[in-house]
């Protein structure tokens, strides 16, 4: 694999998708999306069942027309109990952030992202594996 990682990133907001990805491309990463938490499993399953599976990925946690976070990384944990997932949103406040290890997550991203935030952030959960 060419990169630093494999990152499965999972939001609704297009704006979000285009920025992120730009971002980890940019850091080294490769990385894969889904608009909801139904295709981000059905993403994480097909690369993991072809031998290329996801170093890390990263949630959002509301999707109104979907699956979010919360409800996908407990489908993802069901599934492989070592995937490692980072919560992301812009509402601080919500249980799953402030307790985001209760919920299965490895960690915790603030919206709007700062690129130093996302480059530390995925490079503690990489270097885990």
């Amino acid at each position: 694999m060419t990169g630093k990682g494999k990152v499965l990133l999972m939001d609704d907001e297009q704006i979000i998708l285009d920025v992120t990805l730009e971002v980890l491309r940019y850091l080294e990463y490769e990385v894969m999306f889904a608009r909801d938490g139904a295709a981000a499993f059905a993403l994480y399953k097909r690369e993991k069942e072809s031998g290329v599976p996801f170093d890390l990925v990263i949630l959002d946690l509301s999707v109104p027309d979907g699956l979010g976070g919360k409800d996908t990384i407990a489908l993802l944990k069901s599934y492989d109990p070592s995937v490692k997932a980072i919560i992301s949103t812009g509402y601080s406040g919500d249980p799953a952030v402030q307790n985001y290890q209760q919920y299965g997550f490895s960690g915790k991203l603030s919206k709007p992202y700062k690129i130093s935030d996302l480059k530390e952030i995925l490079e503690q959960q990489i270097q885990k594996n």
